[in-house]
């Protein structure tokens, strides 16, 4: 038997295949996951900010309040309150732009930086000329409002932070909430484009692998059960279709070999009947031989009526004679597998006459098959399976017993059932799960090759059919046998 080998470059495919779709989406889900990480830490960095800048913004308004309540009261301690705070202010406006600068909304924090550091710078100004007295006024304080230019630079810078910094933050807290929300919306991206991933990898295993498998699966389980019909081919661009090629020729061996089997069974039954069947022409050829004798004895004897008795039974016993070798030769015809309207009682009576000179004489025959019973069957296998059956039967009781043939249709109209049972010695529970295996016997050895209830189980599965045996020790063997009336596809062996 000739297997195709496989390319190396056809296993190669099938995995480039599946590697090739779990790479595609692992690498969409890295990118997927990396995309929403990217939110997560972003959103982490902007409530950072925020914090930062809401500690600023806190500093630069305790600042103002004390920047006001100097210009209020004069209290110098209000200003060095107010540089205090401003100096805060500037070092976690730095820190900002040293750590997040990147990722802060405005981009201009240095600018931020210069103008609190004027606002500083004119607070210091203020405070200088309060705690040096003989240093000419840089920031003089008047009691008419026109002629307070440092009170209101200050003031106006003060002004200008606050409502900068006010707005800074409240673009960041409102950056944050939509990327918050554009965070969730990833999230149901995530998950919808995982799951449609999902799916379509699973189509992809489904249609590309799990599918041809599971059709060489079943492929094989038919195999298993005798029914040798090719597996249709499979066009997947891989591996498989290859896979199918090879099993189509293995069951094309396994269908000639089953033949071959089948045929070496025959051959083999027919060397078993081989006596009987001598014995059975035997005596018709007797018959014919006494006939002539007498009729060469007599040939000058008048009696015409005489004569013709004597030539008319020669014609029977010729016509039992060819009967008896038409059967044998119509039994051990090699064929294809060729089912034909049969009646199942005469298929029967054919099977006996074979096998009459084979019955020991302290074994009874006997037959109850109606006559109505008719199906499309292959004769010659199913009458191998009869044999078989009664061989086993007649082998089983060691020379007496009783063999006993049925039919009836249990069941209904479409299928019919035959039994042959035995008064033999039973058969074991251990052996009766293995006696349909190849070459499986409990035979002694040289008194079977194991292959006829084989053979027969493989019959039947042809036949679209079933075979059951029910036997415990010392009671005796039944096999049933379950047929279609019609078979709706004929089979024919390749």
């Amino acid at each position: 038997m000739h297997l195709h080998v496989f390319e190396p470059a056809m296993n190669i495919s099938i995995r480039r295949k599946i590697g090739t779709s779990f790479f595609i989406f692992i690498l969409l889900s890295t990118l997927i996951w990396f995309a929403n990480y990217y939110k997560y830490q972003l959103i982490t960095v902007k409530l950072q900010i925020i914090e930062k800048k809401d500690y600023l913004f806190n500093k630069i308004l305790e600042a103002r309040r004390y920047e006001k309540n100097y210009f209020l009261f004069n209290n110098p301690e209000d200003l060095r309150q107010s540089i205090a705070y401003v100096k805060e202010a500037q070092e976690r406006l730095m820190e900002i732009i040293q750590t997040h600068g990147q990722y802060t909304l405005e981009r201009n924090l240095e600018l931020r930086y210069k103008e609190l550091d004027q606002y500083r710078q004119a607070i210091e100004s203020a405070f200088n000329d309060i705690s040096f007295p003989d240093r000419p006024k840089q920031c003089p304080i008047v009691a008419d409002k026109s002629l307070q230019p440092c009170q209101e630079k200050i003031r106006t810078l003060g002004r200008k932070i606050t409502e900068d910094f006010e707005r800074t933050v409240s673009k960041e807290r409102r950056l944050v909430i939509q990327l918050a929300q554009e965070s969730g919306y990833y999230l149901y991206f995530a998950l919808a484009a995982i799951f449609i991933l999902t799916f379509l990898t699973a189509l992809f295993i489904l249609f590309n692998v799990n599918r041809p498998l599971k059709q060489i699966e079943n492929a094989i389980q038919k195999i298993a059960t005798g029914d040798y019909n090719n597996i249709p081919p499979i066009a997947t661009g891989d591996v498989f279709g290859p896979l199918v090629t090879s099993l189509n020729n293995m069951i094309k061996e396994l269908n000639r070999r089953s033949e071959r089997f089948i045929q070496t069974e025959k051959l083999a039954s027919l060397g078993t009947l081989t006596s009987g069947v001598a014995h059975e022409l035997n005596n018709p050829l007797n018959n014919i031989s006494t006939s002539v004798q007498i009729l060469l004895e007599e040939l000058e004897d008048k009696d015409l009526d005489f004569k013709r008795e004597l030539l008319v039974d020669t014609e029977a016993q010729v016509d039992r004679a060819r009967d008896i070798v038409k059967a044998l030769l119509e039994f051990s015809r090699k064929g294809d597998f060729n089912s034909k309207p049969v009646v199942f009682r005469e298929l029967v009576n054919k099977t006996l006459y074979l096998i009459k000179g084979d019955v020991p004489t302290k074994v009874t025959l006997e037959v109850d098959v109606p006559d109505h019973i008719r199906a499309n069957l292959d004769s010659q296998r199913i009458q191998q399976v009869l044999i078989n059956l009664i061989q086993n039967a007649m082998q089983a009781m060691e020379g007496t017993g009783t063999v006993r043939i049925t039919a009836d249709q249990p069941e209904g109209p479409d299928t019919f059932r035959f039994q042959v049972y035995d008064t033999g010695q039973g058969i074991d529970k251990d052996d009766l799960k293995n006696i349909f295996d190849p070459f499986y016997t409990t035979k002694d050895a040289g008194k079977g090759s194991g292959l006829g209830l084989s053979i027969s189980h493989g019959i039947i599965e042809q036949h679209h059919g079933r075979i059951i045996v029910e036997s415990s020790p010392k009671s005796g063997t039944v096999f049933s046998v379950y047929l279609p009336v019609n078979l709706d596809t004929e089979i024919r062996s390749e």
